[in-house]
């Protein structure tokens, strides 16, 4: 994640649940909010509902990779927050890129192409 950092404090995931708009599909729910600053802040939440340790990781990975590999497309300047749902649980990459796409299109916060 070149242009981006992530989010760790829970404040900042407190404010941003708050403030932020929220759209969500089968597998993934996102919350957005621009930061006023010149990069994005990634922040990804996977629940003890949704698996052990070992899925709840992979997830994870599975989230923060799909973003990388598309972070180019993303506007800048933007607080994301990716939440894992059951649904995901099992799924692979191109599930989980494709969820991540289609939020991002509802929200309007990536580029066509």
């Amino acid at each position: 994640m070149k242009y981006s950092e992530s989010l760790k404090k829970n404040k900042d995931f407190q404010y941003i649940y708050r403030k932020g708009t929220s759209y969500a599909n089968k597998y993934l729910v996102m919350y957005v909010l621009e930061n006023g600053t010149g990069q994005n802040r990634l922040g990804i939440s996977v629940s003890k509902k949704v698996g052990n340790s070992i899925v709840r990781h992979r997830l994870t990975r599975l989230i923060r990779e799909s973003y990388r590999l598309q972070e180019e497309r993303f506007r800048c300047g933007l607080d994301i927050i990716v939440i894992a749902r059951i649904g995901a649980k099992g799924k692979g990459y191109k599930e989980i890129v494709g969820a991540m796409l289609h939020l991002a299109h509802l929200h309007k916060i990536i580029d066509e192409g």
